[in-house]
């Protein structure tokens, strides 16, 4: 097998890849051919690891293979967070963060509310019979749920989220995602001082009181983590919900039973998740030499993990490329997999299905509307662009 680096344009057919539309038939010759494939890309080179099995280890063995790589990527936006840590640090801060992001947590009036604003955005087009999901819904409510987790001012919503967005750009646009993380930064310091003197009633003020063996998170640290969870609610989220919707849709059988029983939507999600992964890649830093399916690596080198590779992969899935709300989809990795598995989890599953449920409770018949285009793009962050949909 060549080691000889490819440009990455090449390997995806010159496409743009923000604006990838069908990564799937690459994923699948690579993984068939070169599952580790070494490629060129805008700063270094780096390797594309493709196949389930691989991509597990990587995210599973920290010790060979790192998440300081994150230190170059979107750790320039966010600042250090748990998703560039290892071993005894990454244990010591997700201990810190992780019970604040739990369903009990955010228990009592928590669901009611979220649900409360799902609605307040449906009353929006639900008289009219028509809408796109994406642009309507899916895009809006995650954010205005972390909005409210992190106790925010509404009216600060819209800023919030554009600047959350400018966050996912530093690779496209430098100088915007650095200046939307010093805007954030600006924002947030007054807001986590105040909390300190606090009784803690909202996500920043569990954070701030946090302490695990006499340890606290620094300002910095709860500033980092909440500019983490605005590129949460601004991206990955509202993709798995989009996915969710659009699987269902597409398969309109399928969306009965879940009408008809509420507790398939588990399942539903799942296997959206395993479909269209959100976050179709994450980086890796080897700590040492190793080799990856037969493929030598030194110590440092780059990897590009292709979790939305491996949720595709035959060789675990039949069929990988159709939505089945009936298929065994645990073995998906989009949330990550062992000690680094994604710690807010369980709260996107909780926001996904509380809004999910409004809107087919809100809009009866829901269906696509025929002959309008509705597709998925994206590579990093991956899910439906638009939902045309129609409804009684």
């Amino acid at each position: 097998m060549s080691a000889a680096p490819v440009p990455m344009a090449e390997v995806f057919g010159g496409s743009e890849v923000s604006l990838l539309e069908d990564p799937y038939p690459i994923y699948r010759r690579l993984r068939r051919e070169h599952p580790v494939c070494a490629v060129q890309t805008l700063t270094e080179v780096a390797h594309l690891v493709t196949r389930h099995g691989d991509v597990r280890e990587t995210l599973r063995n920290d010790q060979v293979f790192s998440n300081r790589s994150n230190a170059r990527g979107i750790s320039l936006v966010m600042g250090r967070t748990v998703v560039e840590m290892d071993g005894a640090e990454h244990l010591r801060h997700r201990a810190l963060v992780t019970p604040a992001l739990a369903p009990r947590a955010l228990k009592g009036d928590f669901p009611r509310r979220v649900e409360e604003i799902a609605h307040e955005i449906i009353d929006g087009f639900a008289g009219r019979g028509r809408a796109d999901l994406v642009a309507e819904f899916t895009f809006s409510y995650p954010l205005r749920v972390f909005n409210e987790i992190l106790g925010l001012p509404l009216e600060d919503y819209e800023t919030i989220h554009h600047k959350a967005i400018e966050l996912t750009h530093i690779a496209r646009d430098p100088a915007k995602g650095l200046a939307a993380s010093a805007f954030l930064k600006e924002y947030l310091a007054p807001i986590v001082k105040q909390r300190r003197s606090e009784e803690p009633r909202d996500l920043i003020g569990r954070l701030v009181h946090a302490e695990v063996e006499g340890e606290r998170l620094s300002d910095d640290d709860v500033i980092s983590f909440c500019r983490l969870l605005v590129i949460a609610g601004a991206e990955t989220t509202y993709h798995m919900m989009g996915s969710v919707l659009l699987g269902l849709m597409s398969r309109p059988e399928q969306l009965d039973e879940v009408l008809a029983d509420r507790s398939l939507l588990q399942a539903a999600m799942d296997e959206a998740l395993r479909w269209e992964s959100p976050v179709q890649i994450v980086t890796r830093e080897t700590t040492q030499p190793t080799e990856i399916a037969g493929f030598a690596l030194p110590e440092a080198a780059s990897l590009i993990v292709c979790v939305g590779s491996a949720n595709r992969d035959e060789s675990i899935y039949a069929d990988p490329d159709r939505y089945d709300l009936h298929r065994d989809a645990s073995e998906h990795v989009a949330f990550g997999f062992g000690k680094h598995y994604c710690a807010g989890s369980r709260l996107a599953y909780l926001e996904a299905r509380i809004g999910l449920n409004a809107l087919f409770d809100r809009l009866p018949d829901l269906r696509l509307e025929p002959d309008e285009k509705c597709g998925v793009v994206g590579m990093a962050f991956r899910g439906p662009d638009r939902l045309p949909v129609l409804f009684g």
